[in-house]
């Protein structure tokens, strides 16, 4: 029997393609080496449900929600997992994954060794998925890997020439750092169980209140700020400072505001009173320094997403968007944890920056620093690079569109951010003074003397805290400067915002962009959503209030102790941890956030409100009532399909007659229905009312 040499194992049908571009063909010969390419669809196994993962005797302990249970015993876990089996969102069938696997396992059958050949991700998803099946499929011959930066071709078959052996998943770093993680997490779930119970014995009807690695700290940080705001009150403060006739402003300097109070005075009579020492006095010791200030780094998916949100693209959207030009080769790896580029990488794109620049509208004759940066670009190695254009080059921005509506913006806005690095550096002044009779009074400015990369763009400026307004700044300074009254006050918390967000947990190094962006988007999706987001602005729900408020004090909401966990993570995939110890973390989380949950739980009414405060409230459907023709007395919906039946029509119905009507679907298209009056039963529960005759959808196509 012939024996094929490598089953390369993809992540999903469209990396296979990209494979197959790459190789030749979805089986052939490359390298020497005879190959078949075969696709997972994501991930196809999951964790069984907790109960079903111990001994018999513990299945009623691990089934019930209540706190005395908590926390498990991780030793009683068998680790099993199962197919997935997914729902289509469109025609509602359930399929399972189980198919797939065995797919799989026929088609490697005759392989000589299987090589994973999954996304090259930070946190190990890949190899992740790819042991499951490996493990599922009962895979007994040797195991290889193929490391590439994208799914280039000449990525693809560069890692074809340097496949690795694996020898088993314990050997296997990424896989023991992903496997941790998922096992972490899911031991959580006990935190969501405390959560939900707590809030249920409160009183409140609430489905399930979400808790879990970084979901936890992203909804108590925000609460928080959004407190913040709500009990800020102004205070005024009158200072004394100095403004000559260009309106420059010379004060002192405080290093906090400790040091400040003095000087910042309750009301303005005091304030008078001090400035009163003071008179107009000449500017001195003028200086001017030319400085010059080169682009800001290249973006990563956080920041790309911080500068989108304002422009009503939700995280969700950005992420799913962004996979998908990846996928077409336009950007490049989305989940990548590099801050900068190859020197390999830069030199693959200066041919494509000309139709970079003319798709992105970007006048290039301000791209003529053709020398990488190394502030951008590395001579060592990185395993995917920055976020920046892929080698496909879109005839246009409108050509985008098909991958969503976002697809232009996102292109846009990496590409410009290339584009930046080969602007000349930011040329400015720096200009500094003081008061000759009164020299703790200075004063400091930048004066732009040319521009370049920032006419091509200045991320910095969409992503921080502030933005500048230099070219408005007059360069003369002086000759004297009057002394006046200054009205400051406290600083107001910010909005919580996609990017104060993101900036936060950036700054405090806290997971990679795409694992940001795609925590936002779950915990701002769904029915049990923590977070309202909108055109990037953040706002609780109900549910992330309770969470919030239950967390306080918490591990699991604690930016330090997330910190902590994420450096253990990385420990178990550099072999400096055991797995097992990392997993005890969890256990010590639930018995130290247990009790601080239960006593939070006792400030929801004061901090949420009463629970009737969150029953939905549903407008009654109007009824119409009558006797059978066998007598019965039944109440049904007068209403059915936008509809409203006549005095006539019920009359029909109830004496088991056939009525015809028209309505409009959702689309407003004329629909024409038949039907009787019937008892039928929802969801255990049985009523009487309309019930359309079975022919009447399967006309209509549904």
């Amino acid at each position: 029997m012939f024996m094929t040499d490598y089953a390369i194992l993809c992540e999903k049908a469209s990396a296979a393609k990209n494979f197959a571009t790459a190789l030749g063909g979805t089986t052939g010969t490359f390298g020497g080496k005879t190959f078949r390419i075969v696709h997972s669809h994501g991930h196809l196994l999951e964790f069984v449900d907790p109960k079903d993962q111990v001994p018999e005797d513990q299945v009623s302990r691990y089934r019930s929600w209540k706190l005395e249970h908590l926390p498990w015993t991780i030793s009683d876990f068998t680790w099993e997992k199962q197919p997935i089996v997914s729902k289509n969102p469109r025609t509602g069938r359930k399929k399972s994954a189980k198919g797939d696997l065995a797919d799989l396992k026929k088609a490697v059958k005759d392989c000589s060794a299987l090589v994973i050949a999954t996304d090259v991700d930070p946190s190990g998803e890949g190899e992740l998925l790819a042991w499951e099946i490996i493990e599922a499929i009962n895979w007994r011959k040797p195991v290889k890997r193929l490391y590439f930066a994208d799914e280039e071709a000449r990525s693809i078959q560069s890692g074809f020439y340097q496949i690795k052996d694996l020898t088993t998943a314990k050997q296997d770093g990424d896989f023991l750092k992903s496997d941790a993680r998922s096992k972490w997490d899911y031991l959580s779930m006990q935190l969501t169980r405390i959560a939900t119970t707590v809030t249920k014995q409160a009183g409140y009807p609430v489905r399930v209140v979400r808790e879990g690695r970084l979901k936890s700290l992203m909804a108590r940080h925000v609460y928080e700020q959004d407190q913040a705001r709500k009990t800020y009150r102004r205070k005024a403060y009158y200072e004394v400072k100095f403004q000559d006739p260009q309106k420059h402003v010379f004060a002192r300097k405080f290093k906090d505001d400790e040091a400040a109070a003095p000087y910042r005075h309750a009301s303005e009579a005091d304030a008078q009173r001090e400035m009163t020492q003071y008179h107009p006095s000449a500017v001195a010791n003028v200086k001017t320094t030319r400085r010059h200030s080169g682009p800001p780094k290249l973006l990563d998916l956080s920041n790309l997403a911080s500068i989108l949100a304002p422009r009503g693209y939700n995280a969700k959207e950005v992420l799913a968007t962004y996979q998908k030009m990846y996928e077409a080769k336009i950007v490049s790896y989305p989940r990548t944890d590099d801050a900068k580029i190859s020197m390999g990488q830069f030199k693959q794109l200066l041919p494509l920056v000309p139709a970079i620049a003319k798709v992105v509208s970007v006048d290039q004759q301000l791209l003529t620093h053709r020398q990488p940066r190394p502030s951008h670009v590395t001579t060592g190695s990185v395993d995917h690079g920055a976020n920046r254009p892929g080698e496909k080059v879109p005839g246009s921005l409108s050509m985008l569109s098909k991958y969503s509506k976002s697809g232009p913006a996102i292109y846009e806005v990496v590409a410009k951010n290339f584009l930046a690095m080969l602007g000349e550096d930011y040329v400015f002044d720096h200009i500094t003074a003081e008061l000759a009779d009164y020299p703790a009074f200075k004063t400091a400015f930048n004066v732009p003397v040319a521009l370049n990369y920032k006419l091509i763009y200045d991320s910095s400026r969409q992503i921080g805290d502030a933005d500048s307004d230099e070219g408005a700044v007059q360069r003369a300074v002086g000759p004297q400067a009057a002394p006046f009254i200054f009205e400051g006050a406290n600083k107001k918390p910010v909005a919580p915002t996609m990017k104060w967000l993101m900036n936060y947990l950036q700054q405090h190094n806290i997971g990679t962009g795409a694992t940001r962006v795609s925590t936002v988007s779950q915990i701002t999706s769904g029915p049990t959503a923590l977070l309202k987001e909108r055109k990037g602005q953040f706002s609780m729900t109900d549910v992330g209030t309770i969470s919030a408020i239950l967390t306080e004090g918490t591990i699991i909401s604690s930016t330090n102790a997330t910190k902590r966990l994420l450096t253990l993570m990385d420990q178990v995939g550099r072999f400096e941890l055991p797995p097992d110890q990392l997993l005890m973390t969890a256990t010590q989380t639930v018995e130290h956030d247990l009790p601080l949950m239960v006593a939070n739980a006792d400030k929801l009414r004061q901090l949420v409100g009463e629970p009737t405060k969150l029953v939905k409230k549903y407008p009654q459907k109007a009824k119409t009532s009558g006797k059978t023709k066998t007598g019965e007395e039944v109440k049904f919906n007068q209403v059915w399909g936008g509809h409203r039946f006549t005095a006539e029509e019920v009359t029909a119905l109830l004496a088991g007659e056939e009525i015809k009507f028209q309505i409009k679907t959702k689309r407003g298209k004329p629909m024409a229905v038949h039907g009787k009056l019937a008892q039928q039963t929802y969801k255990g529960h049985k009523f009487w009312g309309f019930k359309p005759a079975a022919d009447v959808f399967a006309r209509s196509g549904k």
